[in-house]
């Protein structure tokens, strides 16, 4: 097994999605309902988001060849984009991968938040969409390679499950402040990984090897 990887699809999964950030989007999204109904919330939405991750895992690389996007190029385009993300994080900023502003107006008159805004653009937004082209494009094919990026976004989706389902304990628990600082990690963790991206990009384009 490639460990190396494993490492990275599994560090750029968790860091991408990021569980512990979904416990107040839960409990935002889900303010007033009961707790069955919040339960029947967290499933359908991590069900939801599950199969947007799988569908552009199967045919995400079949679109960007048909286009013309070599794996250099959007090695470089994927890094730029979680890098962006991940000083969000770092500087506890709403990101627009995530939400904007008329989604957020918008999630406000939708009775059942499952699909939205916790599947999309929450749990399976543009950069969770494009973490999966990027690690699916790096897996160039191999069985192994692309059976370990599914284990990773498939795990990520089982913590974050799990994190929404218990968000009031987790939120009583762990603290807003808590949630802060995790989140924090993930986005220096994030920012690394993005910058590797692109340094990998660069050694791989043709410009460096005229």
């Amino acid at each position: 097994m490639d460990l190396k990887f494993a490492a990275t699809a599994f560090a750029t999964a968790f860091t991408i999605i990021d569980p512990i950030g979904m416990i107040p989007m839960t409990l935002a999204a889900t303010q007033g309902d009961s707790a069955e109904t919040r339960r029947k919330i967290v499933d359908l939405a991590v069900a939801v988001a599950a199969g947007i991750i799988l569908f552009m895992g199967l045919v995400g690389r079949p679109i960007l060849e048909s286009l013309g996007i070599t794996l250099p190029a959007f090695t470089i385009a994927g890094g730029v984009l979680l890098f962006l993300i991940s000083i969000d994080m770092l500087f506890a900023r709403k990101t627009g991968a995530k939400r904007t502003d008329e989604e957020e107006r918008e999630a406000a008159a939708v009775e059942n938040p499952a699909v939205f805004p916790l599947a999309v653009p929450m749990i399976s937004g543009p950069g969770t969409i494009a973490t999966v082209l990027l690690l699916v494009n790096l897996a160039h094919g191999e069985r192994v390679r692309l059976a370990i990026v599914f284990s990773a976004f498939a795990l990520a989706l089982l913590v974050t499950w799990l994190c929404m389902r218990g968000a009031p304990i987790l939120q009583r628990v762990i603290g807003n402040t808590g949630i802060h600082v995790i989140t924090r990690l993930l986005g220096i963790i994030l920012a690394a990984l993005a910058v590797q991206f692109v340094m990998n990009g660069l050694s791989e384009s043709a410009l460096l090897h005229r």
